[in-house]
């Protein structure tokens, strides 16, 4: 899979928003006391731990906004696995510059090569099946784009970026509707022929139910391993099947050799620890 970078387009209303949240009224008080102004200077982004790299694209933005003038060279992609030590990317330019940009850079590359690095855990974990890796709508409010390009830079699939996407019909609409054939009855009659449909079912009677008149893909919810292999035979090729429900690196590989096509994961997005990676000094 080959991953498209986002344009800036999209990523700089972020970039702008977090720099406009950290200058505040004054700017950067500390940096412009202690540094002079045309000073230049060379850091260097380098990985701390092992992990994935995504958000160099928000990173070079964080400074270049502040300063055109700064030069931003990049020794890994996005997607790129990095162990402790292995530089990421170099920044020359403006001392003051590189200083009062360098933590919204570090904050949108830690938390996204973060996401990156938990994915490609999971996408790891599954290698040996058929089955994906996907992520969920469970993202940080305004940050969906980019956390789910993370996901992406990790290995992984993106599921719905909103409700406008597809349809996925969820226990709740089903419990509102009546019945698991009342809720598809609904949505075959509102939308789209060329909208994809998908049912959340959390029982094989749910299921039954489903195959009666069967869509584009089901998500089986937390069913344990034993049931989701007797789901996806009930299903047969029918449609897309996707397990959801405590997706971890210790349970993935089970869920997949049962035979799904996915697996979806809100952790990932909502709970990925941040990658530890630093700016750090270069001499001369």
């Amino acid at each position: 899979m080959t991953l498209a970078a986002l344009p800036d387009l999209i990523l700089e209303p972020l970039v702008k928003a977090a720099l406009l949240e950290d200058l505040g009224r004054a700017g950067d008080l500390t940096t412009d006391a202690v540094i002079g102004a045309e000073i230049h200077h060379t850091f260097v982004f380098a990985a701390r731990e092992t992990g994935t790299v995504a958000g160099l694209d928000l990173a070079r933005l964080a400074f270049t906004l502040v300063d055109p003038s700064v030069t931003f060279t990049v020794h890994v992609p996005d997607g790129a696995r990095v162990e402790p030590g292995d530089r990421i990317a170099t920044v020359e330019g403006r001392a003051r510059s590189l200083l009062t940009a360098e933590r919204v850079a570090l904050n949108f590359l830690g938390h996204l090569s973060g996401i990156a690095t938990a994915t490609a855990s999971l996408v790891d974990a599954v290698a040996h099946t058929h089955a994906r890796i996907a992520c969920t709508r469970k993202t940080t409010p305004g940050l969906r784009a980019v956390e789910k390009y993370a996901v992406r830079a990790g290995g992984g699939f993106n599921h719905r970026f909103g409700l406008d996407d597809a349809v996925l019909v969820k226990d709740n609409h089903i419990a509102v509707a009546g019945s698991v054939t009342e809720a598809v009855r609904r949505v075959r009659d509102a939308v789209g022929h060329l909208v994809s449909i998908e049912v959340e079912v959390d029982s094989l009677e749910q299921l039954e139910e489903l195959l009666l008149d069967p869509v584009d893909a089901v998500l089986l919810d937390n069913m344990s391993p034993e049931t989701t292999g007797k789901a996806v035979a009930m299903v047969a090729g029918r449609m897309v099947t996707e397990a959801s429900g405590r997706i971890t690196v210790d349970t993935a590989p089970t869920l997949a050799e049962a035979g799904v096509d996915l697996l979806s994961a809100g952790w990932i997005t909502h709970s990925a620890p941040v990658l530890d990676i630093g700016l750090d000094h270069v001499d001369g």
